[in-house]
């Protein structure tokens, strides 16, 4: 072996001295490479395990969190939801269709490998600027193809999400999915190899040439050269996935499956190891068995192969036959490639040869760990003390309104889930775009989930502690709007080079400032993923900790959405408007200032305003609840008129300047709309519950009209629905 040579595959020299610690002699070129892509950032999360310790990770309904292949949340009567989000970042930077569609099938395979069907998939997008760059338009719309492809095809639908265009991301773009699944209690499988002599079987797709040393890809910067990483991008074919879901999950209900694993980052690899090591066993296995699509195909090849629609499945021993024919019957290949050993070790022969024998926890716990410098970054001083009381205020905020409506970040997002069944598997009760969460049915109940991501990355830039509060407390806002009770969450931690002291300071502050909503709010992390080295040309993305969370509905008759609907129905807001500008949408939109210090928030009155506008949904006094997010009050408004089709007339008689009150994103909001003749009703229960409320005024006619001292917004709602609904698809059709 050349001297250097591990540092070409991501290896440090340090590492890679510790290798020949842990193996007692210098490694070959397939153990090499097999630590490689095991001691990466994306599979080893060598500089984030001290941080994500910081979560809390266990509570009352929680049954599988972090460790496993997917978080595994109690929702009562037998049964369970599993729910995972992943990121392809840097594969779909290069490659956006099939990057895109390679994230949904990994992410799938995650879900069904626990024994859960999934239902639904959600994405979290962020991407350039969609009006100034050819490059972002290029990337959005083959990263959505991409989503609508596979999980069309695949049959499941992709019910909610969000999408982000801002200048950071404009070489690297983030796609984050997540999937979420159904099982019943007694069919949850994991991945372990426990057994010695119990068959290793590889099911599924052939393994090929693509996606070697995907996952050291993914753990490095983008940079001129990445295009020549073009082969490191895998190909999915949804129609196999498919066949491999449907084959995996009627194995599951047998009861001969030990352990099973999804070949994603780091392929035969990674499933093989952290069986193994999950169990503390070995395993043995002859990769000339492996069956593939290509031909002469080398030892390191087939280990480090990331192509799709793989498995790799250990069953009781004896069940060999019938487990090959349960595939068979689905037109797929399950082949026997090893057994289950006590030695502890990974041992790779390609027939009677020997080409790696590794102990399987070397490549897994014995991972070195780093403790990184972290350091508050110069620019933050500036911006956080930026004086927003000398703004000028503006002339005609009905055009700022108009003009916040058609910003892509806050426009309708229609070109892109009319491109993808959501309907599909007759699960979706309240599809994307028509509340702040997507609900699913529980079929042969009356219970129900709310699903939703969530993350605003100027917060996080801008303060990464009161950031990362926000994303877990938007998230579960915005279940909570839905009529859902928040349950648990999984992230996906979106950041920059870890090694600089300034990017893991922002990686430390924003976990530590999740952990605290967490805990507040009562919803655990289950598990997720962590995505660092993030930059192109050394200038990082804004960091963008991601939140899925999902929510329970006991009732699916008490659920609620954004639209105004009734002539006369009560406006009213929970929560109190405060003069907070700083990190606005509108400071960036309007006036070209990212700046500021994001809304402050007391995550004990969230938990207050979420429960209290529960209670009242469950009681039937909502006719449409919308949280103050991107935009504040006068878009949430806006976005409610537009929905419903219908106008309001709102009276804002504070003592505050017109762009707080109407703009700004104080947190902890909610507007109602309660019937007329039960608003006795609702403000006396508002009154015991001790949130914070007003009365805004009431739906009605064809116009937003909002009346402050001194000011007014008058448009008709057809005008903001133009502006809304035609933003993005004008700027893509351009």
């Amino acid at each position: 072996m050349k001297d250097g040579h591990w540092r070409e595959l991501g290896l440090s020299d340090d590492e890679y001295q510790r290798i020949i610690v842990l193996l007692g002699r210098e490694p070959n070129e397939v153990e090499l490479g097999m630590f490689s892509v095991m001691w990466s950032e994306h599979c080893s999360y060598k500089n984030s395990k001290p941080v994500l310790k910081m979560f809390p990770t266990s509570g009352p309904r929680i049954i599988q969190g972090p460790g496993e292949n997917a978080g595994v949340v109690d929702i009562g009567d037998g049964q369970a939801v599993v729910f995972k989000i992943e990121s392809h970042n840097h594969p779909s930077a290069i490659e956006p269709y099939q990057g895109a569609a390679t994230g949904v099938g990994g992410i799938v395979r995650d879900v069904f490998t626990m024994g859960a069907r999934p239902i639904a998939l959600l994405d979290s997008l962020r991407f350039g600027s969609l009006k100034k760059s050819k490059r972002s338009r290029y990337l959005f719309n083959g990263v959505v193809a991409g989503i609508a492809g596979y999980g069309n095809c695949i049959g499941i639908p992709t019910v909610g999400g969000e999408v982000y265009f801002h200048p950071s991301y404009e070489d690297n773009c983030l796609v984050n999915v997540m999937c979420v699944g159904l099982i019943d209690r007694q069919d949850l499988a994991k991945g372990t190899a426990a057994g010695p002599g119990n068959p290793v079987m590889v099911v599924g797709s052939r393994t090929g040439r693509d996606g070697i040393h995907g996952a050291t890809f993914a753990s490095e910067e983008l940079n001129e050269s990445s295009e020549e990483k073009r082969p490191a991008v895998q190909v999915g074919d949804p129609f196999m996935e498919k066949l491999l879901l449907e084959a995996c999950l009627e194995l599951i209900k047998t009861g001969w499956v030990i352990g099973m694993q999804d070949m994603g980052a780091a392929g035969l690899t990674s499933s093989s190891c952290e069986m193994a090591s999950r169990a503390g066993t070995g395993i043995d296995m002859d990769i000339a068995k492996v069956p593939r699509r290509e031909t002469a195909m080398t030892p390191y090849e087939i280990m480090l192969s990331e192509s799709q629609e793989r498995m790799l499945v250990v069953v009781k021993q004896g069940k060999e036959e019938e487990v090959r024919n349960i595939f068979a019957r689905w037109g797929l290949e399950a082949v026997v490639v090893g057994r289950v050993t006590d030695d502890g070790y990974l041992t790779v022969r390609e027939g009677e040869r020997v080409v790696a024998r590794v102990p399987a926890k070397a490549l897994t716990d014995s991972c070195p760990v780093y403790e990184r410098e972290a350091r508050k970054p110069a620019y933050l001083l500036q911006a956080q003390e930026y004086d927003l009381g000398s703004l000028p205020e503006m002339e005609d905020y009905s055009n700022s309104l108009l003009t916040l409506l058609s910003t892509p970040t806050i426009a309708s997002k229609e070109w892109v889930y009319r491109q993808y069944d959501y309907m599909v598997g007759l699960n979706t009760v309240i599809g994307p775009g028509a509340a702040d969460a997507a609900v699913l049915r529980i079929k042969g109940s009356k219970k129900g989930i709310a699903v939703t991501t969530d993350c605003n990355s100027r917060y996080v830039y801008l303060d990464p502690y009161r950031g990362g509060q926000i994303a877990v407390a938007e998230a579960a806002r915005n279940l909570a709007c839905a009529g859902a009770l928040p349950l648990a969450v999984t992230d996906c931690l979106n950041f920059g080079n870890p090694e600089k002291p300034e990017i893991f300071w922002q990686f430390k502050e924003a976990v530590a400032g999740m952990s605290e909503a967490c805990r507040v709010l009562e919803t655990p992390v289950t598990g997720g993923n962590v995505s660092f080295y993030n930059e192109t040309r050394g200038e990082a993305i804004y960091p963008t900790p991601v939140v899925g969370m999902i929510g329970l509905i006991e009732d699916l008759d008490r659920v609620s959405t954004l639209a105004f609907k009734n002539d006369g129905d009560i406006v009213i807001l929970l929560g109190q408007n405060k003069d907070e500008l700083g990190a606005s949408l509108y400071l960036s939109v309007i006036h070209g200032l990212e700046a500021g210090r994001p809304p402050e928030i007391n995550l004990q009155m969230e938990k207050l305003v979420q429960r209290t506008v529960l209670e009242l949904i469950k009681e039937g006094l909502v006719t449409a609840s919308h949280d103050c997010a991107e935009g504040g009050l006068a878009v949430a408004l806006a976005e409610s008129c537009i929905a419903g089709g219908i106008g309001a007339d709102i009276i804002l008689n504070e003592p505050l300047r017109a762009s707080s009150l109407l703009f700004g994103e104080t947190q902890s909001r909610i507007i109602i709309a309660t019937p007329k003749d039960r608003v006795d009703e609702t403000l006396n229960r508002l009154k015991a519950s001790g949130v914070p409320y007003k009365v805004l005024g009431n739906v009605g006619g064809t116009e937003l009209n909002i009346t402050g001292s001194g000011w007014k917004v008058r448009l008709e709602v057809e005008t903001m629905a133009e502006k809304y609904r035609g933003a993005i698809p004008c700027i893509m059709s351009s």
